[in-house]
């Protein structure tokens, strides 16, 4: 007899003959839930490696892209409160500080130098004088000194011939006393005569002590003598000081020079410092904008030259401005992408969207991708 065999249902399990042996039978709902998991993760893995390819492309393209690229630079904010700018400032200020005590050494010298030059003047003028009054005098003594020689022999003749004339005046006094004596004359006329022969002999005392000055101012004519050698000696003094104000006058000179040098330099340096984009940032009333350009993007520098700000730093791209200023002072910075130094200059951006300041680059020219 023959027997029907019907299907089993949806839902029911296998027959466990109809499995591999060992295998348990799985029910459908958890097989279309394990599948539905396995094709979820599936999709997820080939998303992410796609994901994952994608950024090392694009990575890999921003690499390139900024290593062939000439065109961009990175937007610098400066402040007064940087350290560089702080650093500058105090440069400053200590310039213009030295400026000042240079100049007031400056006038202090120069008024030194002209009271040194005009009393060195004065000297200069005293020394011939000097020296003229020195020759007149030693040419008085040479013409005076042999005539006075010849008026001391003969006051000494005289003297010889008062002292032989007093001689006899001792006997003319003795007969004055011895007449007196004998009431020949009176007592007046006797006091008159040997009064007359005491001033005599007073006379003679008077002449040789001339004669004995006659002989001093006769070694002083016709000799050197200590007054004369004072005179040398302030002579010689004289043309000393002289001498000393020429070394003095000549280093006071030299470091007048030397000062004016520097104040000239140190203006020059004041002068070259106000093109730096500090000084700029430190003193200027409004905001200012600055970027720094790579040696490499040079070509790209130039004033007027427009400025572009890009989204995703190369697409979608916008101009917001012009470069202003070119200062050619050389700094460095690190590179916005590889994050390496990188060696260039800095110029001023005169932007029309000052939001553009704060991207990571911007582009001169041109558009970097043409859109």
């Amino acid at each position: 007899m023959a027997t029907s065999v019907t299907d089993p249902a949806p839902d029911s399990p296998l027959p466990e003959t109809a499995l591999p042996a060992g295998q348990k039978a799985v029910p459908t709902s958890q097989s279309f839930a394990y599948r539905s998991v396995l094709t979820l993760y599936r999709i997820f893995a080939i998303t992410v490696l796609y994901a994952v390819l994608l950024g090392i492309l694009s990575y890999a393209f921003i690499m390139g892209f900024y290593a062939i690229n000439s065109t961009w630079a990175a937007p610098v904010i400066l402040s007064a409160s940087d350290e560089k700018s702080l650093d500058f400032i105090s440069k400053l200020v200590t310039s213009r500080q030295s400026i000042e005590d240079l100049k007031v050494d400056a006038t202090r010298m120069q008024s030194t130098l002209t009271e040194m030059t005009k009393h060195r003047a004065d000297l200069v003028a005293l020394d011939p004088e000097l020296a003229q009054a020195i020759q007149r005098e030693r040419t008085h003594d040479r013409a005076t000194g042999s005539q006075l020689s010849d008026l001391d022999v003969q006051k000494k003749t005289d003297n010889q011939n008062t002292q032989a004339m007093l001689t006899q005046s001792q006997q003319t006094s003795a007969r004055i006393r011895k007449d007196l004596a004998a009431g020949l004359i009176t007592r007046a006329d006797a006091d008159a005569q040997l009064a007359a022969l005491t001033q005599a002999q007073s006379a003679y005392t008077d002449s040789r002590i001339g004669e004995v000055m006659l002989t001093d101012s006769i070694l002083d004519k016709t000799s050197t003598g200590t007054r004369s050698m004072d005179v040398l000696e302030k002579q010689a003094e004289l043309r000393s000081e002289i001498a000393q104000l020429d070394v003095t006058i000549a280093v006071s000179d030299k470091q007048l020079q030397e000062d004016n040098r520097q104040i000239e330099r140190l203006h020059d340096a004041i002068a070259t410092a106000k093109l730096s984009p500090y000084y700029l940032s430190t003193t200027g009333n409004t905001r200012l904008y600055f970027a720094f350009v790579p040696y490499e993007n040079q070509v790209n520098a130039k004033v007027g030259t427009p400025i572009y700000d890009c989204y995703l730093d190369m697409v979608l791209c916008r101009k917001v401005g012009t470069v202003k200023q070119i200062f050619l002072g050389e700094q460095d910075t690190t590179h916005p992408i590889f994050k390496t130094q990188v060696r260039g200059f800095t110029i001023q951006m005169d932007l029309s969207h000052p939001n553009s300041a704060k991207s990571k680059t911007v582009f001169l020219g041109r558009k970097p991708l043409l859109f």
